[in-house]
């Protein structure tokens, strides 16, 4: 993967990424230790094979701390330990999610908790756990992931398509929280992304094909289109940009 940009102020800042060991995750651990930032991140399968190849591609080695997100107090204890090791988090970002497909007549109330415990109460009580610190270096920025699931309406994951529509509310009212102390809050929806989970259970050639009908772009989205834009989100070139959500998809869905 190659920088399309650099963003000096995220040289040396504290960064912290949930699910940062796979998929677009690791493409954005990957893009900010590019841009010489100290990048911490959570995830819940061992991720020590990506860090060693962190370490030799780029001469940086990324902290791997194994959390299951949903477990609150423990991915509380991995971010006071990444502010020990790398200085208090500058930057949030909450990637981790799990969008498993389900219909309406199979979900159950432990699925409905558990989805919404991984898609959108961990994202609150990972900001929650960050706001002191970034008050204390003046200011910081939270990306919060979201999906353009909600704003189409897709039928196949209805608890996964109302959390995505919580993150977006989540982050407006974070913004207005803690927008007197510098910190940004922001929401990044993605359209289709073909990451390899992408393209080994859902993407076919069908819906594949369907799915780029609908874009403006005729290209398929890639990790680096995602990582680009969390990139300037996350640094002072967006400093007065808070309280929005981005959408990067091709031009599927059309906001304002």
């Amino acid at each position: 993967m190659q920088s399309s940009a650099t963003f000096h102020d995220l040289n040396g800042a504290s960064v912290f990424i949930t699910g940062g060991g796979s998929g677009i995750g690791a493409a954005l651990t990957e893009g900010f230790l590019r841009q010489g930032a100290k990048v911490a991140f959570v995830g819940r399968s061992d991720a020590s094979e990506f860090v060693d190849q962190m370490e030799q591609e780029i001469g940086a080695r990324p902290l791997f701390i194994q959390c299951d997100i949903t477990d609150i107090p423990a991915l509380q204890a991995a971010i006071g330990q990444s502010a020990e090791a790398h200085g208090p988090i500058k930057i949030l970002v909450n990637n981790a999610a799990n969008d498993q497909r389900h219909q309406t007549a199979e979900v159950t109330e432990e699925f409905w908790d558990w989805s919404q415990e991984i898609n959108l109460k961990a994202y609150f009580f990972a900001c929650q756990a960050v706001a002191d610190g970034m008050k204390q270096l003046g200011g910081g920025s939270i990306i919060n992931f979201s999906s353009i699931s909600y704003m189409m309406g897709n039928a196949g994951y209805p608890a996964y398509v109302t959390a995505n529509a919580g993150i977006n509310g989540l982050s407006r009212a974070l913004a207005r929280e803690f927008g007197p102390d510098h910190i940004r809050v922001n929401a990044l929806a993605p359209g289709w992304v073909l990451t390899q989970k992408q393209l080994d259970l859902w993407a076919d050639p069908d819906a594949l094909a369907a799915h780029l009908d609908r874009q403006c772009l005729k290209d398929h989205l890639e990790p680096q289109d995602i990582v680009d834009a969390v990139l300037f989100m996350a640094s002072q070139t967006s400093k007065m940009m808070t309280g929005q959500t981005m959408v990067v998809d091709g031009g599927v869905v059309v906001t304002g």
